[in-house]
């Protein structure tokens, strides 16, 4: 296990809230950066996110250069919200239409590498409810000002609703029941981050157009892993935002999110020759109901497809040229 990653690659938001300092290095290193944000239904803090990032990071300081809301086809206000507020907005199913279209996170943040600008690609999930721009510059930061980072993860401590009160602590279930024990034992290194699946991340492109992306959940761990193999730890560093407070899953949820990841997880394993499995894995998650005194049985089925390396992908190299992921050494 690296000794000193832990101390050398984490960082405080607080270490880059010299946005002018941000923004020089920036302009000096020829980078551009987008801001993207996958969305469903959330109609609710999309408007706020999108209003702090622009008149704080855009119109107050340029450290971000384009806002994108990619949207899986919400039911609400949104998408409509989202462009009342000036950002870019996207139906994820217009995107790449000659390849069928599938729904989930991940596919939304695959589809944003083509219809976004930036060197730079920060993710944030649009349900953040204490949204402050540390959230983006914090993570922008460190690929900033130091040259052996190349991606960013945020960690925060998450309170967790309980009916009408908030507990300090509790968040981050899946990652501590499933993540860090299944890092612990395979990859050791792994579990000095401190939040593997969160939401918030960013990258240069480089790295996000060659590696590929599960459509749904298990798209941080893929992503934590195939970084991991490509390039080892020293590129990745992960950023303290102190706190993050966002709408809460049911155990019976999270029990859902832990299947993909636990799937996305063994064939990883399996890619890099670590495990060989007989058999071909299930794609349905078994739960129960109580319904009329009894136990119904009620079975989620799950796609466990992944969209490849986005380079590989025709359109898209022609809109990138090979060129311009060499701006990241700059």
């Amino acid at each position: 296990m690296s000794k000193n990653w832990l101390t050398q690659n984490t960082f405080h938001y607080s270490a880059f809230q010299d946005i002018e300092r941000l923004v020089n290095i920036k302009e000096k290193r020829d980078l551009t950066i987008s801001l993207c944000l996958p969305t469903l239904n959330e109609e609710k803090t999309i408007g706020k996110e999108i209003l702090i990032m622009r008149s704080e990071l855009m119109q107050r300081a340029p450290l971000i250069d384009e806002i994108v809301v990619v949207d899986s086809g919400s039911s609400d206000r949104t998408l409509e919200i989202a462009r009342n507020y000036g950002a870019k907005t996207y139906e994820s199913i217009n995107i790449f239409p000659d390849l069928e279209s599938y729904m989930g996170k991940g596919e939304n943040l695959w589809k944003a590498l083509y219809i976004t600008n930036g060197d730079i690609i920060v993710y944030l999930d649009a349900d953040i409810k204490n949204i402050h721009h540390r959230f983006a510059y914090g993570l922008i930061g460190p690929l900033l000002m130091d040259r052996r980072i190349k991606f960013t993860k945020a960690f925060y401590d998450r309170p967790i609703s309980t009916g009408k009160t908030m507990r300090p602590t509790g968040g981050g279930r899946v990652t501590e029941l499933v993540i860090r024990p299944l890092f612990s034992l395979f990859f050791p290194e792994l579990a000095q981050i401190i939040q593997p699946l969160s939401g918030e991340y960013a990258g240069f492109r480089d790295l996000f157009q060659q590696i590929s992306f599960p459509i749904g959940y298990g798209v941080e761990t893929s992503m934590i892993l195939d970084i991991y193999d490509k390039w080892g730890l020293d590129v990745i560093a992960q950023v303290d935002l102190e706190k993050r407070i966002h709408r809460n899953q049911s155990t019976k949820a999270l029990g859902k999110m832990a299947f993909v990841i636990l799937k996305t997880f063994c064939n990883r394993l399996e890619q890099l020759d670590m495990v060989d499995i007989k058999r071909n894995l299930y794609n349905e998650m078994i739960q129960y109901n109580m319904v009329k005194d009894s136990y119904q049985p009620d079975i989620c089925k799950i796609q466990a497809m992944e969209r490849p390396p986005i380079i590989e992908i025709p359109a898209y190299r022609e809109r990138f040229s090979d060129a311009d992921s060499g701006k990241q050494e700059k």
